[in-house]
């Protein structure tokens, strides 16, 4: 069976090799064993149900949440020549009669569906009837309360162990906690299931953090670093959305938006000109990604911090989902915890605890200074075996800590001792700043011995610094207006027993990225012209099939390809990411492209 998977591998999708647990994933399946696989975005989460599916006799069964979702991987699928379809509610009865059909005939191979489509009574009977092989449910994390995205749809799934007792059923997802993995064996009655998780490092993503100030403005930043590529902006609230979206259209930038308070249709069309790269930046609130399986998203923008590290791994995820480099930049502001602790005040106690305490952690990866790929993996029960990731703004360089952290942070907390701890943040700040602001005559605050202590730093540096100490522990906050306290751990730097992290603060001409490893990586001996040639080359034949061009090839493939520069199809073969589908269907349009990019430079050789 091994070797029938390996040359499904290579036939079909054009790898000769497997990423990490992925032969352990489908060796579960081929020996009827159920499992639970959580594998980071860009894993190949996928491969580990659709390659056992061509190689075991029989049909397999794929649970997915989104049309969208189904409709790309069926796409992807066909593409490289496997026979998939899916039946949803946007087809017409003459395309679901055609899916039947092909059911009947037995010359399907997968068949994506819905949780409500496949235990509708008539469908249920239907299959009992049919040689189903295995049941893959996609996305499981939506199976479980305790997971960032439930759909209570997905808890009928636990009915299928007793339609179906002698089916395997895999569970599989990017995100899940260990009581997430738990609450998916339960709820899906899974047969002491093999579970295998991967790590949830990914180190082809570059992470940023900044304080959000000019938001505009910083969004740009980061979309002129990657012209003509596709990238994804979020924001917490619709209106922002629109208004994101409106400043960036009048400066000239390729966007569209996405948001809940849009029609279906407008989001449909959005949707489908960012996949199809008629627009190269959505900017959207949360409602948008889980259905994307686009996979050359260079960059992902918050514009705040969202509620937890689930939800930012989850959609910072969105990027990269090639292996190449990507960037995942988070703007936030302090006021962003305010605004999702006052949504959670009407949540149930013990649903408000949860939910504060992965707050808490967001916060904490907001305004600290550890490495973010570390401080991500911890979170999720991991830990990174290198000293240093080579791949966020901590590790690049770009943060620096002050060199008398300890003696400004006793300052601070000083003041907040002196204030009686009966004041927020921005007040501290400005009795530190030596703000001349009349709340501070009139509490004759000018006449402590903290004020204007940090008085050669601005109100938001100091203010930023604060945050930092909350972060850290140092500092709590509470009731409320957010006023500040001194916790035991605090009471530590006052003694001087302990040392904070207090971040330099960022001048203005400081430069906003330094290479990541996989960006040297992964460009290696490309010629980025002949890649450029490419991409056209892609668009040409996406634009005829009428399907995303990263379904044609990867962005992957293309660097391959313009690493590679083959010159006729065995060796166009050879290139990662190219099965014997596409190398016929596309082989010698690419090798001519090839030719044709050589010759022009040869004879233009200034161009």
């Amino acid at each position: 069976m091994l070797q029938k998977i390996r040359a499904a591998l290579s036939n079909y999708w054009g790898y000769d090799s497997f990423l990490p647990l992925q032969r352990e994933a489908m060796d579960a399946v081929c020996n009827g064993r159920d499992s639970i696989v959580v594998l980071p975005t860009g894993g190949g989460k996928s491969l580990c149900f659709q390659v056992p599916a061509v190689t075991m006799p029989g049909l397999t069964i794929v649970v997915s949440p989104l049309i969208s979702l189904m409709k790309d991987q069926v796409d992807a699928l066909t593409d490289c020549g496997i026979a998939a379809m899916r039946i949803d509610s946007s087809m017409s009865p003459d395309e679901r009669d055609n899916v039947i059909s092909r059911i009947n005939d037995r010359s399907l191979k997968l068949l994506y569906l819905s949780p409500e489509r496949l235990l509708s009574d008539g469908f249920i009977d239907f299959l009992k009837k049919s040689q189903v092989s295995f049941i893959a449910i996609d996305e499981a994390h939506c199976v479980s309360m305790w997971g960032h995205d439930f759909r209570p749809e997905y808890r009928q799934l636990g009915g299928l162990k007793n339609i179906f007792p002698d089916i395997t059923i895999a569970a599989y997802t990017a995100t899940a906690t260990e009581q997430v993995r738990k609450d998916i064996a339960l709820q899906l009655k899974l047969k002491q299931p093999e579970t295998l998780v991967g790590l949830f490092d990914r180190p082809n993503l570059v992470y940023k953090v900044r304080t959000r100030r000019s938001i505009l403005n910083q969004v740009c930043a980061v979309i002129d670093r990657y012209k003509h590529e596709s990238g994804v902006v979020y924001c917490i609230r619709r209106k922002d959305v629109d208004s994101l979206c409106a400043g960036l259209s009048a400066k000239g930038y390729s966007v569209a938006p996405y948001h809940a308070g849009m029609s279906d249709q407008d989001r449909k069309t959005n949707q489908e000109l960012f996949i199809n790269e008629k627009v190269n930046t959505i900017v959207a609130t949360i409602a948008f990604g889980m259905g994307i399986d686009k996979s050359n998203v260079r960059y992902v923008v918050h514009t705040g911090m969202p509620k937890s590290l689930e939800n930012y791994q989850q959609e910072s995820g969105r990027a990269g989902r090639d292996r190449l480099e990507a960037e995942c930049c988070l703007f936030y502001s302090p006021g962003d915890y305010g605004i999702w602790k006052g949504l959670m005040r009407d949540m149930p106690e013990h649903a408000q605890e949860i939910a504060m305490t992965k707050l808490n952690g967001i916060y904490s990866y907001c305004t600290g200074a550890i490495c973010r790929h570390r401080e991500i993996s911890r979170y999720f029960g991991q830990d990174l075996e290198k000293d240093s990731c080579d791949a966020c703004d901590v590790c690049l360089g770009e943060l620096k800590c002050i060199k008398d952290a300890m003696v400004t942070a006793q300052k601070i907390l000083s003041c907040i001792i002196r204030l009686e701890q009966r004041f927020g943040a921005a007040y501290t700040a400005l009795v530190l700043t030596g703000s001349r602001d009349h709340r501070i005559l009139d509490n004759q605050h000018d006449q402590l011995s903290t004020y204007a202590l940090l008085s050669d730093y601005s109100k938001q540096i100091v203010h930023d610094w604060i945050e930092q100490l909350t972060a850290q522990g140092y500092i709590a906050k509470t009731g409320e207006y957010n006023v500040l306290s001194v916790t035991p751990k605090g009471w530590t730097v006052l003694k001087g027993n302990a040392t904070p992290r207090l971040l330099q603060p960022k001048r203005k001409d400081s430069p906003e990225l330094k290479l990541s490893k996989a960006a040297k990586d992964s460009w290696d001996g490309v010629d980025r012209g002949l890649f450029e040639a490419l991409r056209a080359v892609r668009s040409r034949i996406a634009a005829e099939k009428s399907i995303p061009a990263y379904i044609v090839f990867g962005d992957a493939a293309l660097r391959d390809m313009a690493r590679r520069k083959p010159a006729n199809l065995d060796e166009f073969l050879q290139v990662k990411g190219v099965g014997q589908a596409k190398c016929e269907q596309y082989g010698r349009t690419i090798l001519d492209a090839i030719k044709n990019y050589h010759t022009n430079k040869n004879s233009n050789p200034h161009t």
